[in-house]
């Protein structure tokens, strides 16, 4: 996965603007990651914060606020001062998806954060642990409807939830349970050791399972391959 170093400096440039006439930045930033260390929003924020601070001279730090779905790191980053030195490594779920979802939210995504750059498109991925003895979605599936309600699904953000509902329903209505988790980091430790059964998730959290022949994709969501798998 390509970064652009153009849209990583776009970034973290353009919330800037308005403090310009004080040669921003003089002191360090901060980017916040709504959700736990080592999920794909996470491994990009890093790759974002390391690429940056040498050409703007501050240091870049990454912080993760974890918890309700990414609401309360994106709900931090609304409240923080409008400087350019606090900036929130978005994703569907705290910007697009939670707003449909929650009848009520602390932030409002349109009015209290500003999209600056898109710097990353990942595809999700339907994962199983190489345990499950499963190769394909029709295993999967056939495994899921012997075993009603025993088969656990993780989820991490609202997006993956509602990715894992979609499949149910296109699927004909599987009943599986979820577990909810703070990242896709968590999830996938338990995924190795096959506390649960299934994950739906940004794929760059399980490149290296997947060489290393421990987990298993069965899908990929989007229209295209994705090129790393």
């Amino acid at each position: 996965m390509r970064l652009p170093r153009r849209a990583l400096l776009g970034a973290l440039a353009t919330p800037a603007l308005p403090a310009l006439a004080q040669s921003w930045p003089t002191r360090p930033l901060r980017v916040v990651v709504p959700f736990a260390p080592g999920g794909a929003t996470d491994l990009i924020a890093r790759l974002i914060a390391d690429n940056l601070a040498k050409p703007l001279g501050q240091p870049v730090a990454v912080e993760n606020r974890a918890g309700a779905f990414g609401i309360l790191g994106a709900d931090a980053v609304a409240k923080a001062a409008p400087d350019g030195y606090t900036l929130l490594a978005g994703s569907p779920g705290p910007m697009a998806v939670n707003p449909l979802v929650y009848k009520t939210l602390p932030y409002d995504p349109a009015r209290d954060l500003v999209g600056v750059s898109m710097v990353a498109t990942i595809p999700y991925v339907m994962v199983v642990p190489a345990s499950l003895g499963v190769r394909s979605v029709a295993e999967f599936l056939a495994l899921a409807r012997a075993k009603p309600g025993q088969v656990n699904f993780a989820t991490s953000g609202m997006a993956s939830r509602l990715t894992v509902e979609m499949f149910r329903a296109l699927a004909g209505g599987l009943e599986l349970e979820m577990v909810q988790y703070r990242g896709g980091a968590p999830a996938r430790t338990d995924l190795l050791a096959g506390r649960i059964q299934l994950v739906i998730e940004q794929a760059p959290s399980f490149l290296e399972d997947f060489r290393a022949g421990t987990l298993v994709p069965l899908a990929v969501g989007g229209a295209q391959r994705f090129s790393l798998l």
